[in-house]
């Protein structure tokens, strides 16, 4: 509860506290005068004397028997009104699935909703941007999370195959991360049927759904709306276009692999991406959030078949260059089988803007906490490196943070990553941040920045 919110003029809570204040008081006066004259008018009986005295504090002296009442009264009225209120309210605050403390109910009541801080749109697919969007929903921004079309295995796969719609997955898993509904709604939508030789085996309760929505509604993103409303998504999910996509990949060797799963287990480094059909049109609603965010993040995700198939898509890239919003693109804390072996940072941002045609972001956000992803490194998994990000300073501000989540040491951490990442963009709104390029970095606070050359190639 924030005390600043009960004070705000207009609450129309202050005036009945002191109202209810007041007559306490005057109660309280009046009963003391009745006792009072009781008091000095009636002779108690030897026997209940001694009682008497020790009731009224007859043995502490003036003034400390009367701060010593005060006191205990105020206290005894302060938490009996509090317990009180909180017996009668616990039903209905209970039953809110946005768990908003009273103070913010009262606030939103009186004044309407209270303006978010940023516009944030996060662009990308996969876990990654699902464990991003978790971290923010735990802020007061607007988010938007764009999400790629173009996943073709599992469950997805088959009822983008059956029924010709966007795959719902990554969308699926989105909506979930941003879910205020009761958990048991959100185990639902992630609920994977067994493999028991039946024609359900392997699907996902939330991608049927979806799918079932959109055969109800018409179209997809109407489906994807409403799938919204029924988990009281805080946010919006969208894709990044709405045509049958597929992601195709050119090897080093000179091999095309078609299809997001193909890809991942063709082993090989990726020399580009591209898309079949090979410029498909954006969901205008996707570039209309780009162009009025405050910050745009990419990734983190899949490097080749999450984060860069959405720039691939036509007018994407031209939105987020006209965007006014500052950009980050948050590398992946450790390399990706089959898609990013052997990657640097700085290999990682490379490829994002190769693809772009040229610089696209204002800063890189990279784990510096490696010493977790040292665990993984008999699964061919390791830590994304440091080294050679000094070749982007006069481009592209680099920010070294912890922010890996220890127990999956895989992952980023959704609190970390938020923090920092909010972090930047309030940095930014107070001009503390050179968003232009070529300009030495000198940050207002050491905590969130680091500036070249110190860190840079170091393993702490």
């Amino acid at each position: 509860m924030k005390l600043r919110t009960w004070l705000r003029p207009g609450m129309f809570v202050k005036r009945w506290i002191v109202l209810l204040a007041l007559g306490v008081v005057t109660t309280s006066l009046g009963l003391a005068m009745g006792l009072a004259w009781i008091y000095r008018n009636y002779d108690f009986p030897q026997r209940v004397s001694g009682f008497v005295q020790a009731v009224t504090l007859q043995f502490i002296p003036h003034p400390y028997r009367e701060l010593l009442m005060v006191t205990l009264g105020s206290l005894m009225t302060v938490v009996g009104f509090w317990q009180l209120s909180r017996s009668l309210l616990a039903p209905f605050l209970d039953q809110r699935a946005d768990r908003r403390g009273l103070a913010e109910i009262i606030h939103a009541h009186r004044f309407g909703p209270e303006a978010p801080e940023f516009r944030v749109v996060a662009i990308g697919g996969g876990t990654g941007l699902s464990t991003l969007l978790r971290g923010l929903k735990a802020h007061n921004v607007a988010i938007t999370a764009i999400v790629t079309t173009g996943d073709d295995g599992g469950s997805s796969g088959r009822l983008r195959q059956d029924f010709n719609i966007p795959p719902p997955g990554d969308i699926r898993n989105c909506l979930v991360a941003l879910a205020d509904a009761e958990p048991l709604m959100s185990d639902l939508f992630q609920y994977r049927f067994p493999e028991v030789g039946s024609s359900l085996d392997g699907h996902s309760f939330g991608n049927l759904f979806i799918a079932a929505m959109t055969q109800i509604t018409g179209s997809f993103e109407r489906a994807v709306a409403e799938s919204s409303r029924v988990l009281a998504v805080r946010g919006q999910v969208m894709p990044s276009t709405l045509e049958n996509i597929t992601v195709c990949a050119e090897f080093s060797d000179g091999r095309i692999v078609r299809g997001e799963s193909a890809i991942a287990q063709a082993r090989g480094r990726i020399q580009r991406v591209f898309l079949d059909p090979e410029r498909p049109a954006a969901y205008e609603p996707a570039l209309l959030a780009i162009l009025s965010a405050d910050l745009i993040v990419l990734g983190p995700g899949s490097l080749f078949t999450s984060v860069i198939p959405n720039l691939l898509v036509e007018g994407v890239v031209q939105a987020i260059r006209l965007s006014s919003a500052l950009k980050v693109f948050v590398c992946n804390v450790t390399t990706q089988r089959g898609e990013t072996d052997g990657f640097r940072a700085i290999d990682h941002l490379e490829a994002l803007h190769r693809h772009a045609g040229g610089c696209l972001v204002d800063c890189l956000l990279v784990n510096q906490n490696l010493e977790p992803t040292h665990r993984l490194a008999a699964s061919g998994v390791t830590g994304v490196s440091l080294d050679g990000l000094d070749r982007v300073k006069d481009s592209v501000m680099v920010i070294l943070r912890d922010v890996i989540n220890p127990e999956q040491p895989w992952r980023h951490d959704p609190s970390k990553l938020a923090d920092a990442l909010l972090e930047l963009a309030r940095a930014a709104k107070r001009g503390e941040l050179p968003l232009g390029r070529g300009r030495t970095v000198q940050p207002a606070r050491g905590d969130y920045s680091t500036s070249f050359p110190v860190g840079i190639g170091q393993r702490e």
